[in-house]
């Protein structure tokens, strides 16, 4: 299956201004990417507003993308076998851009979902070739060089895109965030086509799993669906629901009997009989879906009850970057040289720290009590993903590592949409409970209660008016204990994943972090 490649030469390195400027083009398309990821975070509450929808309806745009992205990831193998990795990469890029175009003129939230969906999809490929691009343009002494400038971006973008998308809602409007990608994706389209136009990759006909492929896409669309329209719907006392539960468990299991079964499946799912693989990617799955859920919310919170603009909330989010920007090439140095289970200890038992940190905060809270937590996120972040990676990594034979980084990836961007629809639903649920709570003391025998509406009154307010500033009063404590309540829980998964961490067995020395780092090629 790879004889083709392998024999063909490879092409010569890149040398002086070519090679920094195919880095930068390189470097811009990865970041644009992974920008969308978290630009849109900080947007949803003006989204929903113009759109007329509901908060919760309006975090959809964020988990169609995951969801999409997810299932075209582990395509990148066979489509850049079939039509080339220059072509490919080019092509997502462009495409990218035009989907960005079409988010942004979006007149519904049907429309921009379709869009994203979209958008997700043609954004599979771009990550994983960027790095094949970008490690084929350097020689094997600077590889480590190269990789730590595409690392520096994927960091970056993630620090940038809450403060950016904030700034851009509140003196835009938020389909800006989506077309500033038609600048710089066009500009990173053409000058990857002008450098590596004549590096392209052999081109070879593979079969493609369509069956496998169409499974993958019933059972996951069927799954994400439920999750995101559940709390609107009562669950299972739907039909709909019920519905798309059955599509999701049965396409689920024809999708592992038939991949188990086929001979070029589009998930190879014999790669969980490896103990270090399924430990690993279940750990990283679990972990980044608390992770990522707490990341949508809490800029959902600090702009619907706590009075944050998406500029502000955005501040809050950025500082998460810092320390991983720090640390992560001192892990990317030492994880051959340490074990990678010290390092993962070491991240959730900060993300434990974090979330602890955040179960405490009050509705009193300051900038600064918000930001601290942020920033102490960062080192949990640069310990987090590489040494993990690593471990699932560790001891497959090379002809294995492209399929087995990519379902990792895979899982774990899937995680993160289904981690967004949970976090929504229980922070949603948990809130109508603690205000059924405490409006049960607002009663004509409460003297606290009643000597707040008799100020109220005496302040002008009439009854009802009274009635519906305690009220409003009362839902912004709901959320914030229900907030608590979501952070609390995180932080104890986060603990109990040490020990699931600790399943694995040690790494075999012999993998390496550099190995470890083509991810999803």
């Amino acid at each position: 299956m790879s004889a083709p490649s392998a024999a063909a030469a490879a092409p010569p390195y890149l040398s002086g201004g070519m090679r920094a400027l195919g880095t930068v083009a390189l470097a811009l398309a990865t970041f644009m990417n992974v920008l969308d990821t978290s630009i849109a975070n900080v947007s949803i509450p003006a989204m929903s507003g113009d759109l007329g929808v509901s908060s919760d309806q309006g975090t959809w745009v964020i988990t169609s993308f995951g969801v999409a992205n997810a299932i075209s990831l582990p395509l990148t193998g066979w489509l850049t076998q079939r039509y080339g990795q220059v072509r490919l990469f080019t092509a997502s890029v462009l495409l990218f851009v035009i989907a960005s175009i079409l988010c942004a003129l979006a007149p519904s939230l049907g429309l921009l979902i379709v869009f994203r969906v979209i958008q997700g999809a043609v954004a599979g490929p771009m990550i994983p070739l960027s790095q094949t691009l970008l490690l084929a343009s350097y020689p094997k002494e600077k590889a480590g060089s190269a990789l730590a400038i595409w690392a520096m971006t994927t960091l970056v973008a993630p620090v940038v895109g809450p403060v950016l998308g904030g700034w851009i809602t509140d003196n835009y409007s938020w389909p800006w965030i989506f077309y500033i990608n038609v600048p710089v994706g066009l500009g990173a389209a053409a000058v990857t086509w002008m450098i590596y136009r004549k590096r392209e990759s052999p081109i070879v006909r593979l079969p493609i799993d369509g069956v496998g492929l169409a499974l993958l896409v019933v059972w996951v669309g069927a799954l994400q669906i439920m999750l995101d329209q559940g709390k609107d719907l009562d669950w299972f006392a739907s039909t709909q629901i019920v519905l798309l539960a059955i599509a999701a468990v049965v396409g689920f299991t024809l999708f592992v009997v038939w991949e188990l079964t086929e001979r070029y499946p589009v998930v190879d799912l014999r790669l969980f009989a490896r103990r270090n693989f399924l430990v690993s990617t279940v750990t990283v799955s679990l972990a980044y879906g608390t992770f990522f859920g707490s990341v949508v919310l809490l800029p959902l919170w600090l702009q619907e009850y706590m009075g944050y603009t998406a500029t502000d909330a955005g501040m809050v989010l950025a500082p998460v970057g810092l320390l991983a920007i720090l640390l992560t090439p001192v892990v990317g140095r030492t994880v051959d040289k340490v074990d990678p289970r010290l390092f993962v200890t070491g991240a959730f038992a900060t993300f434990g720290l974090v979330m602890y940190m955040r179960s405490r905060f009050a509705t009193s809270a300051d900038f600064t009590t918000l930001a601290i937590p942020t920033l102490v996120q960062g080192a949990a972040m640069a310990m987090f993903f590489l040494p993990l990676i690593t471990l699932a990594l560790s001891g497959l034979p090379p002809e294995r590592i492209a399929s087995a980084s990519g379902l990792f990836n895979f899982a774990r961007l899937l995680a993160g949409s289904f981690g967004t629809s949970i976090a929504t639903t229980f922070w949603d649920r948990r809130a109508t409970l603690h205000h059924a709570q405490l409006v049960e003391h607002i009663t004509r025998f409460d003297a606290q209660a009643q000597q707040a509406l008799s100020l109220l009154q005496a302040n002008g307010m009439s009854v009802a008016q009274s009635l519906a500033v305690v009220d409003r009063l009362v839902t912004q404590q709901a959320f914030m204990l229900s907030a608590n309540d979501m952070f609390h829980a995180s932080a104890l998964l986060f603990l109990a994943l040490i020990g699931v961490a600790w399943l694995a067995r040690p790494a075999a020395r012999t993998q390496g972090a550099r190995s470890a780092a083509i991810a999803a090629e």
